[in-house]
This record gives structure tokens, C-alpha cells and sequence, in this order.
């Protein structure tokens, strides 16, 4: 009887001290972290500086998906196909959605 209550005083203990040493290393590591207002300033030049290539690149996807539009409607006017005007508007349509939306996104990160 005596054993199983100093094993149990023993598991108390062990778990005290877990516990305290959890809490030692959560407030060094908060005091580490300072305000972190440096990461986030970093962070933000990091991000908006990326923001001119890549709207860039969204506007030459959009020039490409114009010109794989044009070729594919092209084709199928060609071919007499009836549903041109349904394959223009989609593809067409997915041009200028990439174009507004690159637009759009930069203007209001920006």
C-alpha cells in the first residue's frame, strides 16, 4: 500500500515538473518573439514587391489563353462548326476574367 502511494507521489511530482518546465519554455519563447513587428514589415516589402512580375505573368497568361482562343474559334468557323460562338465566349471570357482579376488584385493589395 505504501509503495503504490509513493509511486503515485512520484508520478505527481514528474508531472509537476513537466508541467513547470512546459511553462518555463513557453514564456522563453515568447519573450524571444518580441512584437514581432520586424517579421511582419519584412513579410509585407517581401510580398508587395512580388506583386508587379507576377501580375506581369498573369497578364501574359492571359495573352496566350487570348491567342489559343483565337485559333481554336478560328478553327471551328472555319470548320462550320455551330457552336462557335459558345466556344468564343468561353475562352474569350476566361482572357479577360484573368486580365480583371490581376487587375483587381494588385489595386487592392497595393
Amino acid at each position: 500500500m505504501i509503495r503504490i502511494i509513493k509511486a503515485k507521489i512520484e508520478n505527481i511530482k514528474l508531472r509537476f515538473l513537466l508541467g513547470v518546465l512546459a511553462g518555463f519554455c513557453t514564456v522563453a519563447r515568447a519573450a524571444a518573439a518580441g512584437n514581432g513587428m520586424a517579421g511582419i514589415n519584412e513579410a509585407t516589402s517581401l510580398v508587395t514587391g512580388y506583386f508587379d512580375p507576377g501580375t506581369k505573368l498573369v497578364y501574359a497568361i492571359g495573352a496566350i489563353v487570348g491567342l489559343i482562343g483565337g485559333i481554336k474559334v478560328y478553327s471551328k468557323w472555319s470548320s462550320g462548326d455551330p457552336d462557335t460562338s459558345k466556344t468564343a465566349a468561353s475562352w474569350f471570357g476566361a482572357c479577360i476574367f484573368l486580365i480583371v482579376a490581376a487587375t483587381i488584385l494588385r489595386s487592392f493589395f497595393l
